[in-house]
């Protein structure tokens, strides 16, 4: 059992920099059994250290930011136009296709290529079920009980981190319009799952 004591700003110092050189994010149960393992420290500290270092940082480029698997350090989205300067290759651009099909998986998780097909009125492509889960966005998390057993998808933490995404409550509502036009999609008994 750890027993050695630390003040509140050694505690700072040791959180500050295990989160600044992490490379991905940190959970709190992280910092506290592995970060403050030989240390005395109670979750409450914790939280408080966490507090103290995002009111620091408020008025600083970078933000001390919660994301669906911990805390990281980021740059303000405000200074996006001079720090891309730094990467001159372009970031990914994603088809309509893709983004519909995630924005489905997102809002109306856990659902079936077969529904997505279903609302967006088009085949999915292999290519974009395999492109979200090369990225990691979505994951496999079971199988509807239905004839040939398609495949449930749901977001993973690694779509929050990257979104900067603590939950799936941070996301913008879906318009009511919307999403009372893809209920009635979805629940239109014409429209069975395709059976493999």
């Amino acid at each position: 059992m750890a027993t050695k004591r630390i003040s509140d700003e050694q505690l700072i110092e040791i959180i500050e920099a295990a989160i600044f050189v992490a490379g991905k994010p940190v959970s709190k149960r992280q910092l506290k059994d592995i970060v403050l393992v030989d240390f005395n420290v109670s979750m409450t500290r914790v939280n408080t250290a966490l507090e103290r270092i995002q009111n620091h940082y408020q008025t600083r480029g970078i933000r001390l930011i919660e994301v669906a698997s911990g805390y990281r350090f980021q740059a303000c989205t405000s200074l996006a136009p001079w720090l891309s300067n730094l990467w001159p290759e372009r970031s990914a651009k994603y088809s309509r296709a893709l983004l519909e099909t995630l924005s489905l998986i997102v809002y109306r998780q856990p659902i079936t290529r077969g529904e997505i097909e279903q609302v967006r009125g088009v085949a999915v492509s292999s290519g974009i079920i395999k492109t979200l889960l090369e990225r990691e966005w979505i994951r496999v998390i079971g199988h509807k009980e239905v004839p040939g057993r398609p495949a449930l998808y749901a977001t993973t933490a690694t779509f929050l981190d990257y979104f900067s995404l603590s939950g799936l409550e941070d996301l913008p509502p879906l318009p009511e319009q919307q999403y009372s036009k893809i209920n009635q999609l979805l629940s239109d008994p014409s429209v069975r799952e395709p059976s493999k």
